[in-house]
């Protein structure tokens, strides 16, 4: 298996389309335009992402960034072994190698001095510095870097600086319509839709206490486990409990909002 056969997706994700995404995509893809993907927790960015690379049969790299993510742990730094050192690529460069899409996944949450070392292959260099290297890397032709962040859960300390966002080509994602996102669910988990509409309903009523005791509402990908649980014979009740409530809040007034809304949905 060469290491372009182990990143690709082998099986076509589930993804319902809200727009002109697919195609907008297709040809930022086709003149290698780097790419972010903007929305809130769980609304299909990954998902996105991942279809777009089967679609176009290349692999995918992804990398779940974090505030302890250093430039090496993108890049590769050098190991010690039985006969000394030696270099072992990071997720970046091996995407850079072999063609790969590269995909950062909230990207904000890596340190801002991690994130500089993507813009030189965001522009018409395309190219990665190796300094512990001593390797200047050009960009296989069929590689794309992607970044996904949510706009709306982050401060001023975590937050793209207007030099990299300027480097994206942008697409802002949100949960899909009531209808859309209930044929979402019925899709990925086989409940019937008329259970789907009403745990839409619910998620619904969640996102509209954002900002007033919730820092996020319900997303699409909760709804799905509470779909799930149902679909695996868990009452309603309990499982949107367990799935919609619990995760997102620990504030008891909220949560008794919420269990009210469950309660009236279900009867």
């Amino acid at each position: 298996m060469t290491d372009k056969d182990q990143y690709k997706v082998r099986k076509e994700p589930f993804y319902q389309a809200q727009g002109d995404e697919i195609e907008l995509y297709e040809a930022a893809y086709a003149a290698r335009l780097p790419v972010m993907v903007k929305g809130p927790t769980g609304c299909g960015k990954s998902r996105f992402i991942e279809y777009m690379a089967w679609k176009l049969g290349r692999p995918l790299i992804t990398v779940a960034c974090n505030e302890d993510m250093t430039a090496s742990d993108l890049v590769g730094r050098y190991l010690l072994d039985a006969n000394g050192t030696r270099w072992l690529d990071g997720p970046l460069t091996t995407a850079a190698r072999i063609g790969a899409i590269c995909y950062l996944d909230e990207v904000v949450e890596a340190r801002q001095d991690t994130t500089v070392v993507i813009h030189p292959l965001t522009d018409h260099r395309r190219t990665l510095p190796l300094d512990k290297k001593g390797e200047l890397l050009e960009a296989h032709p069929d590689f794309q870097l992607v970044i996904s962040y949510n706009p709306g859960y982050q401060n001023l300390m975590k937050d793209l600086k207007q030099s990299t966002k300027q480097r994206f080509t942008g697409f802002e994602f949100d949960y899909p319509e009531e209808s859309v996102e209930a044929g979402i669910l019925s899709q990925e988990t086989g409940i019937e839709m008329e259970l789907a509409a009403k745990l839409v309903s619910i998620g619904t009523t969640a996102r509209n206490l954002k900002g007033h005791g919730l820092d996020e509402g319900i997303s699409t990908r909760l709804l799905v486990y509470a779909a799930t649980l149902i679909k695996g014979g868990v009452a309603p009740k309990p499982a949107c409990r367990m799935a919609l409530v619990r995760p997102i809040t620990d504030d008891a007034d909220i949560r008794d909002t919420l269990d009210h809304a469950i309660d009236a949905t279900f009867g």
